[in-house]
């Protein structure tokens, strides 16, 4: 009878072994979730103070899916907007076929425009873009004087 103790002691310190494992690997887990979130809430809280940093993040991501697809100018930096409400420029051919939350990359001295759709990561249109200086009137010109 003292041989049926010994085997059912030693069948409870396995368990034990098992569940201390299982704890420790759930806390494991919860330290590594609590740790991956803290820092994107830390990334997130930076870019909400700083809105300068979530436009140049936008303009890093488009430039780099859009020169996946397409040849853009190396030179320079682009400037990006987000078409919010279609229905207003459907009027002008370059964003005939334009749908709300597509993005128009600009490149001036290239005087290239890009409508980019970032959710099908497909090219619209392409358009070459003239950005002219404002000319002085000759009349503001002559009323300086």
């Amino acid at each position: 009878m003292e041989e049926e103790v010994d085997v059912s002691q030693k069948r409870r310190g396995l368990p034990k072994i098992v569940i201390i494992a299982i704890i420790a690997a759930i806390a494991l887990a919860g330290y590594g979730g609590t740790y991956y979130y803290y820092n994107r809430y830390k990334q997130t809280k930076i870019v909400l103070d700083n809105p300068e940093v979530a436009s140049i993040n936008e303009i890093k991501d488009v430039t780099e899916k859009l020169g996946k697809i397409y040849d853009l100018p190396k030179d320079e930096e682009p400037t990006v907007a987000t078409v919010l409400d279609k229905e207003k420029l459907k009027d002008q051919p370059f964003f005939a076929r334009a749908e709300n939350g597509d993005k128009v990359v600009i490149f001036t001295k290239s005087q290239l425009a890009i409508l980019f759709r970032v959710s099908e990561n497909k090219i619209i249109t392409v358009a070459p873009v003239s950005l002219q200086e404002p000319k002085p009137s000759p009349e503001a010109t002559l009323s300086e004087l």
